[in-house]
C-alpha cells in the first residue's frame, strides 16, 4: 500500500481535501486529532508532559491544552521539547494505522509533516496551497483569533513556498479553482503507481 502524506499552511483548507479523497473511499489519519487524543490517553506521553511542564497540565486526566498553549507558544525551546514527545507518539501511531489499512493508498493528514520528518514514513506528499491573505482570513474566521495570532501561528511553520516545493503534487485550494478536479488527477495518478 502506498502511504501519502497531506500538508499544508494554517487555513490552506488540507482538512477539506482530505474529506473529498474520503468521498473516494480513501482512508485519512488526521494527525492533529490524533495528537490530542494520544496527549490525553498515552500513559508514557502524558508523564513525560508533566515532568516536563507541570502536573498541573492535566486536570482531571485531560490535558489543559489553553494552560499548555500559554507555556509553549511564546517560548520556542519549550515548543520544540511537547513536539519531541509527541511527533515520534504520533508518526508511530499513524505507521500502526497504516499497517491496518487495506486499500490502493491511504493519508496522513498533517500541517508538520515536513518538521515532524514524518516525510521520511510517506512515499508521496501533497501539498495543500492557498495565498496567505485566504489562509489568514479562514483562520480568524474558524478560530475567531486576530490577524495578528495567525501570523505569530505561521511564523512557527516553514514557509509555505518551501513546503509546497518539498511535495510530490500541489493543489491549489484558493476559491478561484475547483478542488475536486484536482483531487481526481493525483487519485488516478496514486492508482496507477500501486498498479505497478
Amino acid at each position: 500500500m502506498i502511504r501519502v502524506g497531506i500538508t499544508g499552511g494554517m487555513g490552506s483548507g488540507k482538512s477539506t481535501v482530505a474529506k473529498v479523497f474520503e468521498t473516494l473511499g480513501i482512508p485519512v489519519f488526521y494527525a492533529d486529532t490524533r495528537a490530542k487524543i494520544l496527549m490525553d490517553e498515552n500513559a508514557e506521553l502524558k508523564e513525560k508532559i508533566q515532568e516536563n511542564f507541570g502536573k498541573d497540565t492535566y486536570v482531571y486526566g485531560k490535558l489543559d491544552r489553553k494552560h499548555l498553549s500559554s507555556i509553549i507558544f511564546n517560548d520556542s525551546k519549550k515548543l520544540a521539547l511537547l513536539n519531541s514527545f509527541v511527533h515520534p507518539a504520533t508518526i508511530k501511531d499513524a505507521d500502526d494505522w497504516m499497517k491496518q489499512q487495506k486499500t490502493h493508498y491511504a493519508l496522513k493528514e498533517a500541517a508538520l509533516i515536513f518538521e515532524s520528518g514524518s516525510q521520511e514514513y510517506l512515499d508521496y506528499v501533497i501539498g495543500v496551497y492557498s495565498p496567505i491573505t485566504v489562509r489568514i482570513q479562514r483562520v480568524i474566521k474558524r478560530e475567531n483569533i486576530t490577524a495578528e495570532e495567525v501570523k505569530l501561528r505561521m511564523d512557527k511553520q516553514i514557509d509555505e513556498e518551501i513546503k509546497m516545493r518539498l511535495c510530490d503534487f500541489v493543489i491549489t485550494n484558493d476559491e478561484q479553482q475547483l478542488l475536486i478536479p484536482q483531487v481526481l488527477k493525483i487519485h488516478e495518478k496514486l492508482l496507477m503507481v500501486n498498479c505497478k
